[in-house]
């Protein structure tokens, strides 16, 4: 009975690492977070009523939510700009110098531990299909793969819901009528405590550590903000 190739039997899949929509999520989920749980904590420091928290969450919310998804939008769309550019500055390159770069790829499988015999055998084979030789140059030199380019709008729409969904949690107990501070922090602490669990799924990090790191991190930006609201509200009293 004939077995499998191992290549075959072995089937496993990667997670998004191409700077994307999990990159854009986990950043607008965070910054929405802190940043309207400590402008709750400055502007209710400062002694402004419930419904000018409310106000002033919900204008950070929307102004936040758009720019986080249009700066994700321009940045993608910049960095796949740039790599397009990089690639056919290296397309150039190899019709202008093909036996440079032929040899440049033998240099770089060298480097990486293969015979030069065969290094040299491999890299004219490969540079046989201009395409596939295009892009092991680029992969090797760019450390990016030009087929697996991040989508700018994905990246945006990721950003601007994950945004508006943590920049929400802090405003969560004014808009149902609970119109105490630390019921707001608390919420938005809890918020952080759990973005910050979740994230941890995709990094080798332990979800306590994560959940931790954030919840410090927005402490202290609560904390910062706090004592700035109530030396503003005091001052102009």
């Amino acid at each position: 009975m004939s077995s499998a190739p191992a290549a075959e039997a072995h089937e496993h899949t990667h997670a998004d690492v191409s700077g994307g929509w999990l990159r854009a999520a986990v950043f607008g989920a965070m910054d929405g977070l802190v940043t309207n749980t400590a402008l709750v904590a400055g502007v209710g420091g400062g002694g402004a009523a419930p419904r000018a928290i409310v106000l002033s969450g919900v204008a950070s919310l929307v102004a936040g939510a758009i720019s986080m998804a249009l700066g994700e939008y321009t940045s993608v769309r910049t960095q796949n700009e740039q790599l397009d550019l990089e690639v056919a500055k290296e397309r150039r390159e190899m019709e202008r110098n093909p036996h440079g770069e032929l040899a440049e790829l033998v240099q770089m499988l060298r480097v990486r531990g293969v015979d030069d015999e065969l290094a040299q055998r491999v890299a004219v084979q490969l540079h046989r299909d201009p395409d596939v030789a295009l892009r092991l140059h680029v992969v090797a030199e760019l450390g990016l793969n030009p087929e697996d380019k991040p989508s700018p709008a994905t990246a945006a729409v990721s950003s601007f819901l994950t945004f508006a969904t943590g920049a929400a949690i802090p405003l969560l107990p004014f808009l149902f009528g609970v119109s105490l501070l630390w019921v707001a922090l608390l919420c938005g602490g809890v918020g952080l405590a759990a973005a910050g669990a979740l994230s941890s799924r995709f990094t080798p990090r332990p979800w306590w550590f994560a959940a931790g790191r954030q919840l410090l991190f927005g402490a202290a930006a609560a904390g910062i903000t706090y004592a700035v609201g109530v030396a503003i509200g005091v001052s102009v009293s």
